[in-house]
């Protein structure tokens, strides 16, 4: 029989995708349990992609990304994140997750350790666990925007650690970091000599006031930041994003992030490239009009938990309600035990780590009427008495 490897062998399953599994087979469910825009790929960037294959523009393009993605890239980044790189420090991937995998790829080898938000997306520890890596999880403080921990997290650093991730807007929460957390991060990664991943998938999901980028806000730290046109541009399929390099020896690492892209996708779909150019060049009233359904959905589930007397994070980006589930003790069965006995399928807290071991994580790229069907048959759930 062959082996499987150790690390694939040893990558636990998703227990946000075991939750949604159950979902799919339960009829009628009430689906807030992914991460997915509820709104349909905009009809330009549709027809982008259409019109290139049918142009021909279907061959193997350059592994770090079409000139004109990169360059669309690098005027968006100026325009929406005030950010100036050139774009020889930016490679396209193959969504945000592929960003990420290379950027770990490129700091971390076998036996060596990342920092990772708990609670934080459960792909932020699977990924070094498929690479032999070790992701150590450091505490937020709820009370104070969901900082770090400071004094936990120099606890957590050793002679193997070699980077630390952070996450904002963020997921499962929905906390968004102030230019002054980022900074303050930015140097004590220094301190440690740490490269910081920050992945921000979620940067035009904001609901309050613009997120900001971590390489604006600490831009003498070293830094390898990933995007995704996934959430903003309803293209979650379309498997389209971008790793950016910053700070100290940002050229090195986009040369390194050049040769995993190199060995491992060679290069992203051409057809979705140009896809891609046209979300980022063209009209981006899409953008606001999804963040602003977004934030009336985001007002209204705040406003009917409390009513329901739940408890709930007021998300300041990305689209989720971060629940208290007070009388649970084990969040992974508790969401199959509310699937089967109401219909609702929510993601279990605990897949996004020990913090999340009480908590539920409510989608919000859904129906408001989906939404307020969840919220209530939570409350029922949790107000049942015990068995």
């Amino acid at each position: 029989m062959t082996a499987v490897s150790r690390e694939v062998a040893g990558t636990p399953a998703s227990g946000i995708r075991a939750l949604a599994n159950a979902a799919w087979a339960t009829p009628g469910a009430v689906h807030l349990e992914l991460g997915e825009p509820d709104f349909d790929t905009p009809a330009h960037v549709v027809e982008a992609l259409a019109r290139a294959a049918r142009d021909g523009h279907t061959r193997y393009g350059p592994s770090v990304g079409l000139p004109g993605m990169r360059t669309a890239v690098v005027e968006k980044l100026l325009r929406d994140n005030g950010l100036s790189t050139p774009a020889e420090h930016v490679v396209v991937t193959a969504g945000g997750v592929g960003g990420l995998t290379a950027a770990y790829r490129v700091l971390l080898s076998a036996g060596d350790e990342i920092l990772v938000p708990d609670p934080g997306w459960t792909n932020f520890t699977t990924i070094a666990i498929m690479l032999g890596a070790t992701a150590l999880g450091y505490r937020l403080v709820e009370a104070d925007n969901f900082r770090p921990d400071y004094e936990h997290l120099d606890s957590l650093v050793g002679p193997r650690t070699r980077a630390i991730l952070i996450n904002s807007p963020a997921n499962p929460v929905g906390y968004q970091w102030t230019a002054a957390q980022q900074a303050e991060l930015g140097e004590w990664a220094n301190r440690h000599g740490l490269t910081v991943i920050s992945d921000e998938c979620y940067d035009q999901l904001w609901l309050d006031a613009p997120a900001t980028t971590f390489a604006v806000a600490a831009p003498d730290t070293p830094a390898i930041t990933v995007f995704s046109l996934s959430k903003s541009y309803a293209m979650t399929g379309w498997r389209l994003g971008y790793a950016v390099a910053s700070g100290p020896a940002s050229g090195g690492l986009a040369q390194a992030l050049a040769r995993v892209q190199e060995a491992t996708a060679s290069c992203v779909s051409t057809p979705t490239q140009h896809a891609g150019i046209a979300a980022l060049t063209g009209p981006q009233e899409c953008v606001s009009a999804m963040r602003d359904a977004y934030r009336r959905r985001r007002d209204l589930a705040v406003d009917r938990a409390a009513a329901l007397n739940l408890t709930a994070v007021r998300p300041a980006g990305a689209f989720y309600l971060w629940l208290t589930a007070p009388s649970v003790e084990d969040t992974a069965t508790a969401a199959l035990d509310l699937l089967r006995d109401t219909g609702v399928a929510l993601a279990p807290g605990i897949a996004f780590g020990a913090a999340g071991r009480d908590r539920l994580r409510l989608s919000l790229a859904a129906a408001p009427g989906d939404i307020d069907r969840g919220l209530t048959g939570l409350a029922q759930f949790l107000a049942r008495p015990a068995p």
